[in-house]
Order: structure tokens, then C-alpha cells, then sequence
């Protein structure tokens, strides 16, 4: 098995288990459809929904093990477990850039949060509540697998295309493909917006945008400088930090 394999199964799998930490979320079936609530049962649909994220899975870890090199990114401590490969990255680097930006990201969110928190829609936030994400569905599908999704499939594709289009790998290159997977990243949780208000608020839309950007950009800065694992790492403390604020001030 080559490296590049062993890298690309691995983050795979790892992934898998972000999806499977779904299965601890319950399934809001007066939201859905009668003709989809009726038709399946709430452990036929858990099973249902976990289709789209793994096949998303598997096509952004494909891109991504194949294109990050190529952008001198790095995921150095599971290359160095896996095969040897040398990087000036250390663990110990990742683990401490990575909870100080998480905490950093989760504690701007929570204060966006606190914000926007009395102008939200009291339906959005009743409704938000049935699909509230358990926490080992936070820390492995949003540390783990929304990190290879977006910053190892996503932010590498796009800082490959910004790269082939200027011929020029600098901090240019790499901002634009960060910004762009945040962008995509805040973007990605309008669907569920829209799904629980019907028509959502100017206010709600720029709640949900600000808050997700802010993340992203801090995760994909941690990708480009300290590895994919530091990524992650962030993604972990910032709902720490998150989780700490809605339980001590009663934030959504």
C-alpha cells in the first residue's frame, strides 16, 4: 500500500466515525414531510441521512489526497505515524496553536452568539433545539470530518485552482482558498436555516454567516500553517468553548 493510500484510508476512516457520531442525534420527525416521517421509521432515516455526508466524505478525502502536496499543505503527525515522512510540525505545536485558536473561535462565536442572541426568531430557537447536535457528534463530525471535508478537500482544491491560475504559491493563494472554504463552510449551514424558518431574517442569515466565518478562517489558517491535525484540534476547543458558554449563559 502506498502513502498516499494509507494517508487518504485513514482520514477516511476516521471520518466515518464523525458520521456514525450522528447516530447519537434523534431524528426530528414532526419537521420532515408526513410522506417521508410515515414511510420510514426514526432508525430507518438516522441511517437514511448518513448517506450524503459519506459519499461527500469519500469524494473530498480522494481530492484532497491527491492535491495537497501539490499546495504544500501538510498533515504531518498522521504522515509520521503512518510512513515516516519528516515535517518541522510537531504534535506538541499543533496541540497548543490548536486549542488556543479554538478556544479564541468558539469564544468569538459565543460572543456573536450573545449578540444576536435576543433578535433571533423564539421559533428558530425552539426549533433549533430538537436537532441540537450531542457532543461526540460535535467534537468527531465537526472536528474531524467537517475538517477533512472542508480543509483538506475543499480549502486544498481551491488554493490548487487559485495556484494554477497565478502560477504562484504566497500568502495570497492560500488566504483565498481559506477564505473560500469559510465562505462555503457558513454557507453550508443556511439549508437547515431555511428548513426550521421558512424565510429567515436579514439578522438570522448574518448571525449564522458571521459566526461560521469566523471558524472557518481560523481552521483554515491552522490547516495552512500547522497541519491538518492542529485544524482539528480547533475545531474540538472551539466547541469546547462553546458548549462551556451555552451551558454558563444560556446561549443557542
Amino acid at each position: 500500500m502506498n502513502n498516499q493510500l494509507k494517508l487518504g484510508l485513514t482520514l477516511f476512516l476516521l471520518g466515518l466515525a464523525g458520521v456514525l457520531s450522528m447516530l447519537t442525534i434523534g431524528v426530528p420527525t414532526d419537521l420532515l414531510p408526513p410522506e417521508v416521517s410515515t414511510r420510514f421509521s426514526p432508525a430507518v432515516l438516522q441511517l437514511l441521512l448518513l448517506i450524503n455526508p459519506t459519499f461527500m466524505l469519500l469524494a473530498f478525502t480522494f481530492i484532497g489526497t491527491i492535491l495537497y502536496e501539490k499546495v504544500n499543505l501538510e498533515v504531518p503527525t498522521l504522515s509520521r505515524w503512518l510512513y515516516g515522512r519528516p515535517s518541522t510540525i510537531t504534535i506538541q505545536q499543533q496541540a497548543i496553536y490548536g486549542t488556543a485558536a479554538g478556544l479564541g473561535a468558539g469564544a468569538i462565536i459565543s460572543v456573536i452568539a450573545g449578540i444576536f442572541n435576543s433578535s433571533l426568531p423564539r421559533e428558530f430557537i425552539e426549533l433549533s433545539k430538537k436537532i441540537q447536535p450531542t457532543p461526540i457528534a460535535r467534537f468527531l463530525y465537526g472536528g474531524i470530518t467537517e475538517e477533512i471535508l472542508m480543509r483538506f478537500g475543499f480549502m486544498t482544491l481551491a488554493v490548487w485552482i487559485v495556484f494554477k491560475i497565478r502560477k504562484n504559491l504566497d500568502a495570497t493563494t492560500y488566504w483565498t482558498g481559506i477564505v473560500a472554504a469559510a465562505l462555503l463552510f457558513a454557507v453550508g449551514h443556511l439549508p437547515i436555516v431555511f428548513t426550521l424558518s421558512g424565510s429567515p431574517s436579514a439578522g438570522l442569515v448574518l448571525y449564522i454567516l458571521l459566526g461560521n466565518s469566523v471558524a472557518g478562517l481560523a481552521f483554515g489558517w491552522l490547516y495552512w500553517k500547522k497541519g491538518l491535525e492542529a485544524a482539528m484540534i480547533g475545531h474540538v476547543f472551539a466547541h469546547v468553548a462553546m458548549l462551556f458558554a451555552e451551558k454558563v449563559f444560556h446561549l443557542q
